[in-house]
């Protein structure tokens, strides 16, 4: 079995309030499960790593045979993929934990990049999380 992930990671400001979205999808497009987070103050690639990272960790459920990960971050994207060198020093520790999480996975795996507006549902979810975040430091 093959599952869609799609991922996001949103940046209120570059640093800024952060959060990521995942959304998990199955082979005919039903969604699996969702999930979001507040993450704190981060930049836009470092939200887009977390949520990468996030969704490597919690794809082992669904025991797929693989594992496509669809991302509007075409530098992480392209990063992962081997077309760009990692050149900053916090991306490049979350890009090692990447390639870790990939080598060590059960499933085979494969990124793409998507265009922004493909990719509505998990920048949701990563707007929502802020949002939560925004609101729990408030009260």
């Amino acid at each position: 079995m093959t599952i869609h992930a799609f991922t996001d990671g949103a940046s209120r400001g570059n640093p800024g309030e952060s959060g990521i979205g995942i959304l998990w999808k199955d082979e005919k497009g039903r969604v699996l499960s969702t999930t979001k987070r507040y993450i704190g103050e981060a930049t836009n690639n470092v939200a887009e790593y977390t949520a990468l990272i996030e969704c490597l960790k919690m794809s082992r459920q669904f025991k797929c045979k693989r594992l496509v990960v669809h991302s509007d971050s075409e530098l992480m994207v392209r990063q992962v993929t081997g077309k760009y060198k990692v050149k900053d020093a916090d991306l490049k520790n979350l890009f090692d934990e990447v390639q870790q999480l990939i080598h060590e996975s059960p499933f085979e795996f494969e990124i793409v990049h998507i265009k922004r507006n493909q990719n509505k549902e998990a920048d949701e979810l990563a707007n929502i999380a802020i949002n939560l975040g925004q609101a729990a430091a408030a009260s």
